[in-house]
């Protein structure tokens, strides 16, 4: 993939059913083989306790920055393909998952479509997304605010690093 057209993008990636780690890993994998994406920064793995139906096990969560040539629409579709590569079965919103993947930011786009609105419209509530997103993307601003604007409004508690630095989806 060349440098020519290449949008700043970010994943926010999730599962707290089966493994995991090693289903966040293969979802990276998945995006990088790509021929219009790369993985360039990926941040250390957060455990962090449930959020919304608290009645599952802890999550682990992480957030990669790419490179990509794909649009939204492409870029979420490669996402959902990589979901359902590795048996992702959606039964409750915001229930267990084998494996997550959500298209958090695509450059500086805009937009409210059906499936896809970015930014992700629930990203800057959640420190699950915020503390991974700042540890590799500390200049960001979304809606034209840093991170930090967003993470002191946002409940921290129970988040730890459970893998840290980013060796950990290389396989």
């Amino acid at each position: 993939m060349s440098g020519r057209n290449e949008v700043r993008a970010f994943l926010g990636l999730g599962g707290n059913i089966g493994d995991p780690l090693t289903a966040m890993a293969a979802a990276l994998r998945i995006v990088d083989a790509d021929m219009s994406t790369r993985v360039v920064a990926v941040s250390s793995v957060y455990r962090t306790p449930p959020w919304g139906v608290v009645a599952q096990p802890d999550f682990l969560n992480c957030v990669a920055e790419i490179r990509t040539t794909l649009s939204p629409r492409a870029l979420l579709e490669l996402c959902l393909g990589a979901e359902r590569e590795l048996k992702r079965v959606r039964t409750i919103p915001g229930g267990p998952r084998v494996i997550d993947v959500d298209v958090l930011c695509h450059g500086a786009t805009t937009l409210c479509e059906d499936g896809l609105e970015l930014p992700h419209p629930r990203m800057l509530q959640r420190a699950f997304v915020l503390i991974p997103l700042r540890e590799i993307a500390p200049d960001l601003t979304v809606e034209g605010l840093g991170l930090d604007h967003y993470l002191t409004r946002a409940d921290t508690s129970g988040i730890s690093v459970a893998e840290a630095g980013d060796a950990w989806w290389k396989g």
